[in-house]
């Protein structure tokens, strides 16, 4: 299965969002790891999938959410 690698700056350039708003309010609450990106080795370095970003941002508004937001502003994921 072949899929595309971005990096953060790469990614933003694709969805014309800004890298700190990636970074600091769509990582770990939309874009989860293991799904939508890898450490690759272990490392603090983040790639991004380009193909599960792009499926899920096309379907995301049609669908229900599957996290459930907290009072702390953190969300549960289901």
């Amino acid at each position: 299965m072949n899929q595309t690698y971005l990096t953060t700056q790469e990614l933003s350039n694709r969805i014309k969002y800004d890298v700190r708003t990636i970074r600091e309010r769509l990582k770990d609450s939309v874009l989860l790891e293991g799904k939508h990106y890898i450490r690759p080795f272990g490392g603090r370095k983040i790639l991004y999938i380009w193909e599960s970003v792009e499926h899920d941002m096309a379907t995301t508004s049609r669908e229900p959410p599957e996290a459930i937001p907290m009072a702390n502003g953190a969300v549960c994921h289901v």
